[in-house]
């Protein structure tokens, strides 16, 4: 069970630009540059995640970059996320690291801030293909998650639970990630590494999506699953030497029909909203071996499929990390998984659904 620890609160915020193709490829000298407009959140920004989906013709590539803002005026510089492309032929796709100064630093996927008051964020994205190409990328959606810091005192009125959700489990297929150990290690070897791209081609292929077999006809032997191997490969973030940069992940599902973003949700009450609107969840937890019972395995960083719940509203998972695909579904404890699922990611999950599947609608402190 989970240990017991003091109550908090968290102030958490999402906001999303979809944008019209022609006003998103703007490529002039082989570069061009979509700034959003600043997103105030109304509280001090700790963390700020951002997601995207784009086209990036062969050779082409975005930058994606972030900076804080408070009240009318820039409260940062600017800081570079990612490095992304659909493809890793001739752009190695990379998150940035080495960036810190005084106000904020980048861990990786996430804009950290350090010393700045930070209320609010805007991003600004570069798009930039080889001189003389034809075709350029174009940036379809950006957002960015803002979490404030883990404040102590109650969370809050309980969320309303979802009784659509209770009881009901969605049809996500069940993959395991371990039978792909040692498989690839230009990609992060299989195993233990690709809970990330195995989490996101289960919820792909539970929409119907995901790559052809001739897209993955690379895959050499096919193995187990080779659309596993195609979004690990796809997913791969060079600087972290792993497959499970978060907006990395999300921006692959979005190459397959979805759309699809980062955000952290504050309790499994608001999880439940999606499975009601037979929408699955992919969620990050951190723990200690039995620390949820059934789950006897340490991770410093986790993915799970969230695909339902119990009629006594126990979360139903589909673990990758499970020895074979049969063992692969779980039910474990909810308030002991909430814990862990909280206080190892904030709460973060990705949203994944094709465009003519709605979302539930968001609580006040609108969070997706």
């Amino acid at each position: 069970m989970s240990s017991t620890a003091p109550p908090t609160r968290r102030d958490i915020a999402y906001r999303g630009f979809h944008l019209p193709a022609d006003s998103a490829t703007g490529v002039v000298d082989e570069r061009g540059r979509w700034t959003s407009p600043p997103v105030p959140v109304g509280f001090a920004v700790a963390e700020v995640v951002p997601s995207w989906t784009a086209d990036t013709p062969d050779g082409c590539w975005i930058e994606v970059e972030l900076r804080g803002w408070h009240g009318d005026a820039p409260a940062t510089e600017w800081y570079l996320l990612a490095r992304w492309a659909a493809d890793d032929l001739t752009v190695r796709r990379t998150s940035i690291p080495g960036q810190r100064d005084g106000d904020a630093a980048v861990d990786t996927d996430t804009l950290v801030v350090t010393g700045a008051m930070v209320t609010g964020w805007q991003a600004r994205v570069t798009l930039c293909r080889p001189a003389g190409s034809p075709t350029g990328p174009v940036l379809r959606s950006i957002g960015a998650v803002a979490t404030g810091p883990a404040l102590p005192g109650p969370p809050g009125a309980p969320e309303p639970t979802s009784s659509a959700a209770r009881g009901r489990v969605l049809d996500v297929p069940r993959y395991s990630q371990r039978l792909h150990a040692g498989q690839y290690p230009q990609w992060g070897g299989g195993g233990d590494s690709w809970c990330s791209p195995t989490c996101t081609s289960m919820v792909l292929a539970y929409w119907g999506l995901g790559p052809t077999a001739e897209h993955c006809s690379w895959v050499r032997p096919p193995g187990p699953r080779p659309v596993v191997v195609h979004a690990a490969r796809h997913c791969y973030d060079h600087a972290y030497a792993g497959a499970g940069n978060w907006p990395f992940n999300t921006a692959y599902a979005g190459l397959h029909g979805v759309d699809a973003f980062v955000t952290r949700l504050r309790s499994l009450a608001e999880a439940e909203a999606f499975v009601a609107a037979g929408i699955p969840l992919i969620v990050s937890a951190a723990f200690r071996a039995d620390e949820v019972p059934g789950l006897a395995y340490d991770t410093k960083g986790h993915l799970m499929v969230l695909v339902g719940f119990t009629a006594d509203g126990d979360p139903v998972l589909n673990d990758p990390y499970a020895p074979d695909d049969d063992e692969v579904r779980r039910t474990v404890h909810r308030q002991a998984f909430e814990a862990v699922w909280q206080r190892g990611s904030g709460g973060v999950a990705y949203v994944l659904r094709p465009a003519s599947v709605p979302l539930p609608p968001p609580p006040a402190q609108a969070n997706w």
